[in-house]
């Protein structure tokens, strides 16, 4: 069987490595009340148990980008995917619950060591011409994995036990090592002038699209933590209709994460944001609003879509700005802006609930959609 060219093995190796690694973190999910219920955990505990994936995310994110910037992207990925290998056995043997904390965060880790190198590979090797649809293809198949997660693990822990969701998922990683170890280029490109993160921090472009992604995660976070209540107490909808509500809005962002990185491609990075500003402006007030649960779904699968525009140009736009640069330090720019996603993470709930409590949840959710029509201003005189 013939090798496939670099840039699609490339491809292939970071879809498979995003949808394998996002699959793997929403597992825990719907097995969270088994283990409050098994270990007696208390909120605070589960709270921990969740959030220590994104404690260690955070944590590795610039010792990860700066080896994969000094080593190339193979070695990082490879010792990323030997951790992942080993917390998801973790994950399907373990009963103590300070194993389950330990594993989930060394799940954090190595979802830096995947993501960081993954998106630098597709730098490496695609041209700015075609980087926003490849990086935007990769998005797409690290969503797939957010839509199949869950309902994959809550199936196979109702008839087949707990342990099973993890067997499966050391399963995938197994696909996914065969994938990086034979798809995965064996000589690293030359990475050039290395830049240092003022620098990179300094240029207003990367700046701008840090911020964009900020917001990007920001909108997803604050949908989460009000949305729920308000379409049960409104609306009187059940949680299923709660999720499939989500998963609609989820899977309108799988489908146009690559065609709004295509577009990036064609007319700019700049314009696709500004766009995502201005449909976020509009829609992001119209869920609390609508009177019926259809009118919602599509509001919510128009939100998914406005995450695109926002989100998909962020990555290729940085790439293009190292690159101009004259480095291929990609790793190291690319840390910025995942930083800059989790803060939107932790940032969203807060002013949401902020909002919500103090204004209501429709002038919260107006004021927000302002918030982002206003980014339209930080935008004046960037072009990318």
């Amino acid at each position: 069987m013939r090798r496939p060219a670099p840039p699609t093995a490339a491809l292939l190796v970071t879809a498979l490595a995003f949808h394998v690694d996002m699959l793997l973190y929403y597992l825990l999910v719907p097995l969270l009340p088994r283990y409050a219920r098994d270990l007696h955990l208390n909120q605070m505990e589960v709270g921990i148990l969740f959030g220590s994936y994104a404690v260690a995310l955070l944590l590795a994110t610039f010792p990860v980008a700066i080896l994969t910037d000094r080593f190339g992207r193979r070695a990082p990925m490879l010792w990323g995917l030997a951790g992942l290998g080993i917390t998801t056995l973790v994950f399907a043997v373990s009963r103590q619950y300070w194993l389950l904390v330990l594993a989930r965060f060394l799940q954090g880790v190595a979802g830096a060591a995947t993501w960081l190198p993954g998106m630098a590979l597709l730098a490496d090797l695609f041209p700015s011409e075609s980087r926003g649809r490849a990086m935007g293809t990769a998005f797409a198949a690290a969503n797939l994995g957010v839509l199949i997660g869950p309902p994959l693990s809550g199936f196979l822990d109702q008839h087949a036990g707990p342990t099973a969701p993890f067997l499966l998922g050391a399963a995938l990683v197994a696909l996914d090592a065969a994938g990086r170890a034979f798809l995965l280029p064996g000589t690293e490109p030359n990475q050039g002038l290395k830049v240092p993160f003022r620098q990179l921090l300094a240029n207003p472009t990367i700046r701008i699209f840090a911020g964009a992604m900020a917001l990007g995660s920001c909108l997803w976070a604050l949908l989460e933590s009000t949305l729920p209540l308000d379409l049960d107490r409104r609306l009187g909808q059940s949680p299923t209709q709660i999720g499939l509500c989500f998963a609609a809005a989820a899977l309108a962002h799988t489908f146009t994460s690559p065609l709004m990185g295509a577009l990036s491609d064609r007319i700019g990075r700049v314009r696709v944001l500004r766009m995502g500003l201005v449909l976020a402006l509009f829609l992001i007030p119209l869920p609390v609003l609508l009177p019926r649960p259809w009118m919602v779904v599509v509001a919510m699968m128009g939100l998914g879509s406005t995450a695109s525009f926002i989100m998909s140009p962020s990555s290729p736009a940085v790439a293009d700005q190292v690159e101009r640069l004259g480095s291929q330090s990609f790793a190291s720019a690319f840390s910025i802006l995942n930083l800059a996603y989790s803060v939107g993470l932790m940032v969203g709930p807060l002013v949401g609930g902020a909002l919500v409590q103090g204004l209501g949840l429709p002038v919260a959710m107006g004021l927000s959609g302002l918030g982002f029509g206003a980014y339209l201003l930080a935008t004046r005189g960037i072009s990318a």
